[in-house]
């Protein structure tokens, strides 16, 4: 079974209305202001597993500020993901910041969301070291055995549209401060499994993974059997960033990489089964 962990559909009135949408979130604005910046839908995305040969993709909300837009794009999520036939995987956002985020997080849990996610907390405001938005967070994690995926933005190298949106070190607190919550670091997790040389982050990341999400854009080929040696191909999962990068191009990079060859099926899908326990 192949399993893309990271891949972003939105709404058909997103993309149809995409100016409306710029002007409400600075976050959206930044990444998709230009018109070649791809918006896809679940229609888009299931042609695309079909191109690649991948059996189920996460479908990952964004890290919008205002809670209203999360919980339109959370609807279309969970909708495309009850009409695939178990093809789709919900991955929600919500802004922990809003007063009714703790509800919010019961009814997309009841709706059948599997994660939280892509979780940009610097773009919507809060920090993750010791706030009301890092408990929350854990909190539903812990409660309805949710996936938290991050971005995560490396602290070094070029500058391009959405590298901000949480930096390492607050990743690695969170873990530290959570370390039951299964936690995935977005873009090889900017960098915090070459943390896990210190053995206090070592123990603190027994549950924290890494995805492969636009590792073309960011690393050579070598960051994949590098990552391995620190801290196991168990904690590796497959992730495109769909439509950023063709989930086809990803999937043959990712084959293309040097690794043992044992690293290879799980990465490719046993350690999200486990994970997402399908």
């Amino acid at each position: 079974m192949i399993i893309d962990t990271h891949t972003h559909i939105f709404p058909p009135g997103v993309r149809d209305h995409r100016e409306s949408y710029l002007e409400r979130d600075a976050t959206f604005r930044e990444l998709y202001s230009n018109p070649k910046a791809r918006i896809a839908t679940a229609e888009e995305l299931f042609e695309s597993m079909d191109e690649a040969g991948i059996d189920r993709s996460v479908v990952c909300g964004f890290g919008w500020t205002d809670a209203e837009i999360c919980r339109e794009h959370n609807e279309y999520l969970l909708e495309a993901a009850a009409q695939s036939d178990g093809r789709l995987i919900a991955f929600c956002t919500i802004q922990p910041s809003e007063k009714g985020a703790r509800d919010e997080l019961k009814r997309w849990a009841a709706r059948g969301a599997r994660g939280l996610g892509e979780l940009r907390p610097e773009s919507q405001g809060y920090s993750l070291i010791d706030s009301d938005e890092a408990d929350l967070l854990s909190w539903a994690a812990d409660a309805y055995d949710l996936v938290l995926l991050f971005h995560a933005s490396e602290p070094v190298g070029h500058a391009y549209p959405g590298k901000k949106g949480l930096p390492v070190e607050q990743l690695g607190r969170f873990v530290a401060d959570f370390p039951g919550v299964a936690v995935v670091g977005a873009h090889w997790g900017g960098g915090l499994p070459f943390y896990a040389l210190m053995p206090e982050m070592r123990e603190a990341m027994e549950r924290t993974y890494v995805d492969t999400a636009a590792t073309g854009l960011l690393y050579g080929p070598d960051v994949a059997a590098r990552v391995i040696d620190l801290i196991g191909a168990k904690k590796v999962l497959f992730g495109s960033d769909f439509p950023l990068v063709s989930q086809r191009d990803a999937l043959r990079a990712l084959r293309d990489a040097p690794m043992p060859d044992e690293a290879r099926p799980l990465i490719e899908g046993e350690n999200a089964r486990e994970l997402l326990r399908l």
